[in-house]
Formats: C-alpha cells, sequence, structure tokens
C-alpha cells in the first residue's frame, strides 16, 4: 500500500473528511481502518475550534497541512484531528472512529477488555487504544517510520450530522462506512 502524503490534505476540509474512509492509520504498532470522520471549517463554520480559539487560529497559520491537532476534550479524552490547508478552504478533520486491523492486544492493554468492534468507537476511545496524547500535537506524523496513513481500497461512505456539538449541528459533514460495526454511532 502507498502512503498518503500531506498534499493530500491540500484540499477542503469536507472532502478530505470523506476522502479518508476506508484508507488505514497506523500509530506506534496499532493499526486502525478509518471508518468514521468529521469536517471542520476553520473559515465558516461555529463549531471549529477557531471560532472561538486564539490558539487554533495560530495553529492554522503555523503548521502545515497534514499535521497532528490533538486537544484535550473537557479535561477527559485527547482527540486526534488532522490540518487541512488547501487553496481557499482550511479546517481539520477529526478522527471518529477506527475498525482494528493490528495491535489489538495493545489496544486492549490501554483500554481494558473491550470488543474489537468498541476498542476505537469514538474519538476518546480511539486516542486512548492507540496511546495518543498531547505530545502528539502539532507532529507532522505523516512520513514517520512509525506513524502514518497507508492507501487503501475506497469505501462508499455516509454523511450525516457531525456529533455532540451545539453550532452547525445541521451540516452533514460527518462521514462513514455504514457497514462497519466500530462507528462511534451507526448512521
Amino acid at each position: 500500500m502507498d502512503r498518503i502524503h500531506a498534499a493530500f490534505f491540500r484540499g477542503s476540509p469536507v472532502a478530505c473528511a470523506r476522502d479518508l474512509i476506508g484508507h488505514r492509520f497506523f500509530w506506534n504498532g496499532c493499526v486502525g481502518r478509518i471508518v468514521e470522520t468529521e469536517a471542520y471549517d476553520a473559515a465558516d463554520d461555529p463549531a471549529c475550534h477557531t471560532w472561538v480559539r486564539p490558539s487554533a487560529r495560530a495553529f492554522v497559520a503555523t503548521y502545515q497541512a497534514g499535521d497532528a491537532y490533538v486537544y484535550l476534550n473537557y479535561g477527559t479524552h485527547w482527540l486526534f484531528n488532522i490540518l487541512v490547508k488547501g487553496p481557499g478552504a482550511c479546517g481539520f478533520v477529526l478522527f471518529r472512529a477506527l475498525e482494528p486491523v493490528a495491535g489489538q492486544d495493545l489496544m486492549r492493554e490501554r483500554r481494558g477488555n473491550a470488543s474489537d468492534a468498541t476498542l476505537a468507537a469514538g474519538p476518546g476511545r480511539l486516542t486512548r487504544a492507540f496511546g495518543i496524547d498531547g505530545s502528539a500535537h502539532g507532529v507532522s506524523f505523516l512520513n514517520t517510520q512509525n506513524c502514518g496513513i497507508l492507501a487503501d481500497q475506497p469505501v462508499a461512505s455516509r454523511a450525516g450530522p457531525r456529533i455532540g456539538i451545539s453550532r452547525a449541528s445541521d451540516r452533514l459533514w460527518r462521514f462513514g462506512d455504514p457497514e462497519s460495526a466500530s462507528l462511534s454511532r451507526k448512521f
């Protein structure tokens, strides 16, 4: 399989979020098929961190397409996003769920005795299972030896409203493989 490079993330956040479904994410010994994502637009999306956080706006200005944007959600769970910066569009893709492919024993050590389907089904579960925390914030991980994304067979994804937000919740910017048992929530 070929690796996905930063050029993939030089488009729109919505297109990137949709097009990631079915590819494989690997991170320090764990591999998961990407089965659910959400898009956030930095310029015109009240649900995006850039709407209210100057630090998020500074991140967009400073970092490159494909860099990791990792933050602690409500002091509880780390959430993993990738920066998207294209001509006339920028924002983030949140990884909502992965279907485990390899490294399940390591994931279970981090998450407890969860079933394969629920190991990385949800953005907080995903980061815990893969061992992702705030130290990954700003990392250009796509070309490192132990982390990245591998291009795999495309999957016909379904779109739906984003989850867990109160603003711009009507935008159909959540994408996923409707056949996966590892979704955080069914479509």
